[in-house]
């Protein structure tokens, strides 16, 4: 399977159980499908090696009952502890499955033990590929259940790193959905200590002891989040319907949960593992690396670091160029290119990745924005009546001021990067000269609306 046949990327907690998707093979075999929510679809079906991702997929949508435009919503995966992989219709599961030691070699740093003994399952999850403005036009339940269920777990699991505060918002959605309405006189705070960290990320549920835990601010941010959490779960309102049955009620809760996480830049992403390097600490010291997951989607690139769960650049396509280099070339790498400023001197910056996963990466950007150019046209119509006359729809992500917080998670933050910063200088790529912008890389959007400008010089900088 080459770069361009599937979108991989890194596992997230929840998919660290070894779990095998296929019973028996033979003229008939039996299939296991997992959900967002860790149930199993078994699926009876005949040759198996020959059949299809699409044919899987329709037996799937024929048992949960789900309308037709779920082909689009949902795709089938191939995950496992070291590695995911989105399949293409064309693709056929079972051979995909045989071939998992080679993948795991060719895009994971993983030992050879772990290669040998590793297993996908077959998983039933959203589509990288489908817009987040369509999810506003969705009203089947156990759809919008399956996104609100993955959703949920992306952000327990921390792979959508969220603010305090809006963290407690869906934490307290959650609650609504799983304990009902909030019920004032109740005895509700100790059903949500006792269940904490099935409503907020395990990072905001542990009690930090000790002059440490104190100097970080982390002491009391249990206590702080169970308040915050019992305060937001008051204020969940409560749909008005016509309908009686309680089922019906949770289709608006699982609407306002999506509707919350479409501000996140990240909503929907695919996942990657990689490093970066850190900033040096000295001149004689070298700052070493630190482990980031990069997070692509239709929208841009976002680098997260793994550790303290926030971003450390988010970059839209119009607003990056990008290239990799392969393991035959060096060690394999995805490089992204921005503007910036140096000591307030405009610059290039450079970001190097190191990844196993680079050309997965450079193939899904280059095909995301391929999907951009080619709905273009059709943008203007849909930002007229589309999202912005559908109820709860959300504005462009400009105009969402919850994403300029101070000090918020979603924001770039560069110094925390070791970037090689470049201007042109005559017919030279030269560090830091005060004359406008060249580019590196000849691979960007080509859309015409872009702020970025783009000339290809013959050399390579090096890193200082």
């Amino acid at each position: 399977m080459d770069g361009t046949d599937g979108t991989a990327g890194q596992p997230g907690p929840a998919e660290r159980s070894h779990r095998s998707s296929v019973s028996s093979v033979g003229a008939r075999a039996d299939v296991l499908v997992y959900l967002a929510d860790d149930t199993v679809v078994p699926l009876a079906v005949e040759n198996l090696p020959s059949l299809s991702a699409h044919e899987l997929h329709r037996a799937i949508r024929e048992v949960l009952q789900l309308p037709d435009v779920a082909l689009e919503i949902f795709a089938l995966w191939l995950v496992s502890p070291l590695l995911e992989v989105q399949l293409k219709p064309k693709h056929q599961p079972y051979k995909l499955g045989r071939q998992w030691p080679e993948l795991l070699l060719r895009f994971t740093d993983a030992p050879d033990d772990d290669v040998a003994t590793d297993e996908p399952s077959l998983q039933f999850r959203r589509n990288v590929f489908f817009p987040k403005r369509r999810e506003l036009q969705i009203h089947d339940e156990e759809v919008l259940r399956l996104l609100y269920e993955e959703a949920k777990g992306n952000v327990l699991a921390a792979r959508y790193p969220c603010d305090v505060e809006d963290c407690e918002a869906l934490g307290a959605l959650v609650c609504r959905v799983q304990l009902g309405p909030f019920q004032p006189g109740q005895p509700m705070a100790c059903t949500l200590r006792e269940r904490l960290d099935s409503f907020l990320p395990a990072h905001l549920c542990k009690r930090g002891h000790g002059l440490f835990a104190a100097l970080r601010g982390r002491g009391a941010r249990a206590g702080t989040s169970e308040q915050g959490l019992l305060s937001a779960y008051r204020k969940v309102k409560e749909a008005v319907s016509s309908d009686s049955e309680c089922e019906a009620s949770l289709r608006t809760h699982y609407q306002a949960y999506l509707t919350k996480c479409h501000e996140l830049p990240y909503y929907g992403c695919a996942f990657f593992h990689g490093e970066v390097d850190k900033p040096a600490q000295s001149f004689l010291h070298r700052g070493g690396r630190k482990p980031v997951t990069v997070a692509i989607s239709l929208e841009g690139v976002h680098v997260i670091d793994n550790r303290e769960k926030h971003v450390l650049l988010g970059l839209r396509f119009q607003e990056l160029s990008w290239d990799h280099t392969s393991p035959e070339e060096e060690e394999s790498v995805l490089w992204l290119e921005f503007d910036g400023s140096n000591e307030g001197t405009p610059v290039n910056k450079l970001l190097k990745i190191y990844s196993k996963q680079a050309e997965l990466m450079s193939s899904l950007i280059e095909y995301c924005i391929e999907l951009s150019q080619a709905s273009e046209p059709a943008a203007p119509q849909e930002s007229a009546s589309g999202p912005s006359s559908t109820p709860g729809s959300l504005p462009p992500p400009t105009q969402r001021p919850q994403l300029h917080r101070q000090g918020s998670v979603v924001c770039s933050r560069i110094q925390h990067l070791s970037t090689i910063d470049y201007v042109e200088e005559g017919e030279q790529i030269k560090p830091v000269k005060p004359k406008r912008t060249t580019s590196f890389f000849s691979r960007q959007l080509s859309l015409g609306q872009g702020s970025y400008t783009v000339v290809q010089p013959s050399e390579r900088p090096e890193q200082s």
